[in-house]
């Protein structure tokens, strides 16, 4: 496969997953580039046009929109129409500590004792690419891709522990986290290209 035929935005998630994995790749990362029967519904999900002439501003806009969303841009690349950013946030959940107290009491009744491990801590990312329209060159589509590392913690199962540090990575497709950036961005572009 010829380097130029691939989509900028499938090459540069795949670099930004990659390095987020730095030598070990965690499980879940081969999925991210599987296409399913609905990879043209999250495409579709993930992307809206912009019209507007100045990529740099709409860049700047969907940075200041990602900081209102509690990220921290990490990278940006203005020059390729690319931004990288990260919040860290808890990942406990009450659901599996009840599971993980049940599995527990149904396990010291028999001879092994299993504690689940839960998951502890998550770092939700977000890679931003842009790029002009093929169809209009008046317009640029921005495409965001939403996806979460999950550590799991603090299991046994009998006499082997399960260290911290375990996880998993995770693309998001809530389609309530898409609309509420899209919806803050078209207004930050408004208001950017009235001069508001």
């Amino acid at each position: 496969m010829v380097l130029s035929s691939v989509p900028r935005w499938v090459f540069l998630l795949g670099v930004t997953v990659l390095a987020a994995g730095c030598a070990t790749a965690g499980p879940g990362v081969q999925s991210f580039f599987v296409q399913t029967p609905e990879s043209a519904q999250h495409r579709a999900l993930q992307t809206r046009m912009f019209e507007t002439s100045n990529e740099k501003e709409l860049l700047s806009a969907s940075a200041a929109v990602l900081q209102d969303l509690g990220f921290q841009v990490e990278e940006s690349i203005p020059d390729a129409g690319v931004l990288r950013a990260a919040k860290e946030r808890s990942a406990r959940e009450y659901g599996q500590e009840i599971a993980r107290i049940l599995v527990f009491i149904l396990g010291a009744c028999g001879e092994k004792v299993v504690l689940m491990p839960v998951d502890l801590h998550q770092q939700i990312n977000a890679t931003l690419v842009t790029g002009r329209s093929q169809t209009d060159k008046s317009f640029y589509t921005v495409r965001v891709s939403f996806w979460r590392t999950v550590w799991q913690g603090d299991g046994n199962d009998g006499n082997q522990q399960i260290p911290p540090g375990q996880y998993r990575l995770e693309m998001i497709y809530d389609q309530r986290i898409y609309q509420e950036f899209f919806a803050k961005l078209a207004k930050s572009v408004f208001l950017e290209a009235n001069k508001i």
